[in-house]
């Protein structure tokens, strides 16, 4: 066995089987976890998937939501275990493979068309 067997025989152990098949545009909302004090709870942070990168366990997605009137943007590492659950709300209408458009956007033109030929898996398999 070599070194790059023996990598992918670990990333096989950590890899999520449940995250559902994330395109950009999609409205998903993340389940985080977060500590407080002794405490652990579930804290969902929706918004448009802006970004995808890589592949296999180094997966990432980057999210983009206005809180507050200010853009804020976050990434996820899809496989990590601070990310609790992944549930795709609606599929957009992208033409491109990243929106950092949407940054220079206010308002109503921050919104995408809804897509309504790629079903939203309800089983959770990729």
């Amino acid at each position: 066995m070599n070194a790059e067997e023996i990598i992918r025989s670990i990333e096989a152990e950590h890899i999520k089987e449940d995250i559902p098949k994330i395109y950009v545009g999609d409205t998903v909302r993340v389940g985080v976890r977060i500590v407080e004090g002794g405490k652990e709870r579930v804290q969902p942070y929706e918004g448009t998937v802006i970004a995808m990168r890589n592949g296999g366990i180094n997966e990432t997605i980057t999210v983009r939501r206005i809180f507050q009137g200010v853009g804020v943007e976050r990434v996820f590492l899809l496989h990590a275990p601070r990310v609790a659950n992944i549930k795709v709300l609606r599929r957009g209408k992208a033409r491109r493979a990243k929106l950092y458009y949407l940054r220079d956007r206010v308002g109503k033109s921050t919104r995408l068309k809804q897509r309504f030929d790629r079903p939203i898996d309800k089983s959770g398999k990729k």
